[in-house]
C-alpha cells in the first residue's frame, strides 16, 4: 500500500483557488504556473496520485487555508510553458525536456471559513511547519501530524 504524503499548495484566489477548483468539471483543476525549482521539484519527484493538499490562498486580504483536494494526475510538463500567450510562458523551456510540471487536482473539501495564518501561527503543534520557515515557497510539505491537526480546525 502506498503511503499518502501531504502537501500545502499556494494559491492567489483572484488568478484560481478554492473557487475555481469548486466550479472545474469534476472540481478537478490543473496546478499549474509553478516557476520556483524547489517547489517544482516537490512536485516533479514527491507529490504523488492520491497525495493529500491544503489549498492556501495567498496574496489576498484572507491568508489562510481554504480547503482541501487529492492528487488526481501526477506531475506532467505543464502546457502553459510552451504558450507564449500565457502568463506562464519560458521561452528556455524545451518540449523534448520541459523544465515546469503540474499536477491535476480534486477539491475534497471546502473550509467553512478560512483559517487564518494568524490562527495557525498561535498552535504550539504547528511550530514547525514549512509554512512558517519558507513562507514565500508555494509547494511545500505538511506532516501527517500537522495535517491531522489542522484538520481538526476545520
Amino acid at each position: 500500500m502506498k503511503e499518502i504524503s501531504y502537501w500545502l499548495f499556494k494559491a492567489e484566489p483572484h488568478i484560481y483557488g478554492i473557487d475555481h477548483l469548486q466550479a472545474a468539471p469534476k472540481k478537478i483543476g490543473r496546478w499549474d504556473g509553478i516557476r520556483n525549482y524547489q517547489a517544482r521539484n516537490f512536485l516533479r519527484d514527491q507529490v504523488k496520485l492520491e497525495d493529500q493538499v491544503f489549498i492556501y490562498h495567498s496574496s489576498c486580504k484572507l491568508i489562510g487555508i481554504a480547503g482541501t483536494a487529492k492528487v488526481v494526475k501526477p506531475a506532467y510538463p505543464d502546457p502553459t510553458q510552451f504558450n507564449p500567450q500565457s502568463d506562464y510562458f519560458d521561452q528556455k523551456s524545451n518540449p523534448d525536456n520541459p523544465r515546469w510540471v503540474s499536477v491535476d487536482i480534486q477539491l475534497t473539501n471546502i473550509c467553512s471559513k478560512i483559517i487564518p495564518l494568524t490562527e495557525l501561527k498561535h498552535y504550539s503543534q504547528l511550530d514547525n511547519m514549512a509554512l512558517f520557515k519558507q513562507s514565500r515557497l508555494s509547494i511545500q510539505p505538511v506532516t501527517k501530524e500537522e495535517w491531522d491537526f489542522i484538520l481538526g480546525l476545520f
